[in-house]
């Protein structure tokens, strides 16, 4: 399957890709006044959700129930959204089918199927995309030997809303791009995996060694055609 992130469409092949029925898929991150979660817990969170709903049955099987959403979301631009939600807000949105994954330092993201640009369900539609920002109270450690490694672009800022929507996009490409063997075995980690900011002496080459990169769209915050992340699966090294 080709991806819109991998690398820049023909005019015509955007075309046809922006003709067809535009889907986004929502993610929720609970973020409570008094305990808000770290940024890179929130950041790592949001990429293992969306694998998480990759990875599941209702997606995989071919009569699984959001099985026909995805292929449908996949087909045209890959959209991700992610809102914040706190108190009952968060309770509501847990009653909708969908899957919350917990971070590893507490932090919560609800990830859902796919659902039409103009098609929010209510109780997803209220919820407040800005007021995302969020922040570490120490700089995380270096990621442990052998983890995928999601490499932010360290001459971006985004807000954590935008930069956990590109993490998710990240994660997906990697997904794309491994076997069913290696898709398994990352699963059964729970889809370990780490977000870290490049060194910049270090971003070029991450962007040019055939690693999946995530170009934006710039529907927001950053120009079109950013390089906003580096999917540094250890699989697709030795590939």
């Amino acid at each position: 399957m080709s991806s819109p992130f991998d690398a820049p469409s023909t005019p015509e092949e955007q075309a046809d890709r922006d003709s067809r029925e535009q889907y986004v898929l929502p993610l929720v991150v609970r973020l409570e006044r008094t305990d808000p979660p770290a940024r890179t817990d929130a950041l790592e969170t949001s990429a293992r959700a969306v694998l998480t709903l990759l990875a599941d049955p209702r997606v995989t099987d071919a009569d699984g129930e959001w099985a026909e959403r995805v292929a449908a979301w996949e087909d045209a631009r890959i959209r991700k959204v992610v809102r914040r939600a706190r108190g009952g807000e968060w309770r509501k949105a847990g009653e909708l089918p969908g899957i919350t994954v917990t971070g590893a330092g507490g932090a919560e993201v609800r990830v859902f199927p796919p659902v039409p640009l103009d098609g929010w369900p209510k109780e997803l539609a209220k919820l407040q995309v800005s007021g995302t920002d969020l922040d570490d109270a120490e700089p995380p450690a270096a990621a442990a030997p052998g983890l995928p490694v999601l490499w932010l672009n360290p001459g971006l800022e985004m807000s954590a809303g935008k930069t956990m929507a590109q993490t998710g996009h990240a994660a997906q490409l990697a997904w794309w791009r491994l076997d069913g063997a290696q898709r398994k075995e990352w699963a059964e980690s729970g889809f370990a995996l780490a977000v870290r900011t490049a060194a910049p002496v270090a971003w070029a080459g991450l962007t040019t060694g055939g690693l999946p990169l995530v170009r934006d769209a710039g529907f927001t915050e950053i120009a079109p055609g950013s390089c906003t992340v580096v999917a540094d699966h250890p699989a697709l090294r030795q590939a």
